[in-house]
């Protein structure tokens, strides 16, 4: 039996995986964290600095730092030294102690006055009632990254687990 010739198909447009690195990326070094929350802290950026603490300490995906609320990590006024939050890929509970440092930068962020009623501990731009988007918080990580030099395709926002 003789297979029929079928006609040659041909991409209509390039493959989005052109010429990019694809797959895991590398995690950051400690020298490259430690030059990055220096800056921050030069440059007094207190909300960039606890949301690096937080993701350092938590140790959660992106889009679930984004979603921590104000309750989750503060009870009667006073900084939470151990807090449980779900995590939204796997519906389990995640605890994680918060460090001091981070303690420290989480009231500082709080006592900005873009925090001022917010439910979420890092409010979107545009909406009060809304967290920062995921392509937001993964702005902030690039910025971040070329900052202190390094590449920021070599670098993603799950690097920081």
């Amino acid at each position: 039996m003789e297979t029929p010739n079928l006609p040659a198909i041909r991409a209509l447009r390039p493959a989005w995986s052109k010429g990019r690195i694809v797959g895991q990326k590398r995690p950051r070094k400690p020298k490259h964290v430690w030059a990055i929350r220096a800056r921050l802290e030069l440059a007094e950026n207190h909300r960039d600095l606890a949301l690096l603490n937080l993701a350092i300490d938590s140790k959660l995906r992106g889009f679930d730092i984004a979603k921590i609320k104000v309750v989750d990590v503060m009870a009667f006024g006073q900084m939470k030294e151990r807090v449980s939050v779900l995590q939204s890929k796997t519906q389990k509970p995640v605890r994680f102690e918060i460090s001091e440092g981070t303690r420290t930068s989480l009231e500082k962020w709080m006592e900005d006055e873009l925090m001022v009623g917010s439910e979420y501990l890092w409010p979107g731009r545009f909406d009060e009632r809304l967290h920062i988007s995921t392509r937001q918080s993964a702005r902030i990580v690039r910025n971040w990254v070329t900052s202190v030099g390094l590449e920021a395709s070599a670098y993603g926002k799950h690097s920081m687990r």
